[in-house]
């Protein structure tokens, strides 16, 4: 997951990764704690020294299981807010993922104008300079790139498949997109709004997944909102299964001090 959504910016202390994209999404701008700390403490103060620097608020991408007790103590402590709880869902291949794409797809190996227009109207904040640091992002690692076009040729929705090396974490833009144990990520599922509860998304998801299928991928996993039930839904019917899940835990902001 990590190579998967590389930030352009990168230190990794031995234990945790800090990220940094200039603010643009949450997951290039957290710290993945990878293993905990030997002090939980110092190293949470060098995060924040190492995210001021940048002017980024301080952000934890913490998974759900016990290793995670001692960092969440010391941001309990700190005050540290609780956010976005997202599920990670994944399934092996099958043997029908090699079948031909779903009509009215189109896969490409790069982001293209439409493909990144109708994404960020829907997932994007900011203006021009954000959109091309998502696109370094996005970019980053070996992708495919879907989108699926309504009955009058218009972008409906679009999604990206990232392949990273399988069993090992990897720094990216390295991976082969046909290397054996190589696992798939959906990312970038966004439908245009007016074309929603149509089939769109689920068209691009499949023609994902076939299209990986040609390419002897291992596997698949995904990120949703767990507040988000329509798409849990639909993953779950492709055969989906949550196998982790994590929160964000950020600074509060600081009050400016008033007075003279």
């Amino acid at each position: 997951m990590d190579a998967a959504w590389p930030a352009p910016e990168r230190r990794d202390t031995g234990e945790w990764v800090l990220r940094a994209a200039g603010g643009v999404t949450q997951r290039a701008n957290s710290v993945w704690p990878r293993v905990p700390a030997a002090d939980a403490a110092a190293a949470v103060r060098d995060a924040a020294s190492w995210y001021r620097l940048r002017r980024l608020p301080v952000i934890y991408q913490i998974f759900d299981h016990d290793g995670a007790a001692p960092l969440n103590a010391v941001l309990d402590s700190l005050g540290y807010t609780r956010q976005s709880e997202t599920l990670v869902m994944s399934r092996p291949a099958e043997p029908h993922d090699g079948l031909p794409a779903s009509a009215g797809v189109e896969i490409s190996e790069h982001p293209s104008a439409e493909w990144l227009e109708l994404w960020w109207s829907v997932d994007g904040r900011g203006g021009a300079a954000e959109l091309e640091t998502a696109r370094e992002i996005l970019t980053g690692c070996p992708a495919l790139y879907a989108l699926a076009r309504d009955d009058d040729g218009g972008p409906a929705a679009v999604g990206r498949l990232a392949v990273v090396p399988g069993g090992a974490a990897d720094s990216g833009g390295t991976a082969d997109c046909g290397a054996a144990g190589s696992w798939g990520g959906l990312y970038c599922m966004a439908t245009r709004p007016d074309a929603r509860r149509r089939g769109y998304a689920t068209r691009v998801q499949q023609a994902l997944v076939r299209a990986g299928g040609e390419r002897g991928l291992a596997g698949y996993w995904l990120l949703v909102m767990a507040s988000n039930s329509v798409a849990r839904k639909l993953y779950s019917r492709a055969g989906f299964r949550e196998v982790s899940r994590y929160c964000y835990r950020q600074e509060r902001p600081r009050r400016a001090l008033t007075g003279c």
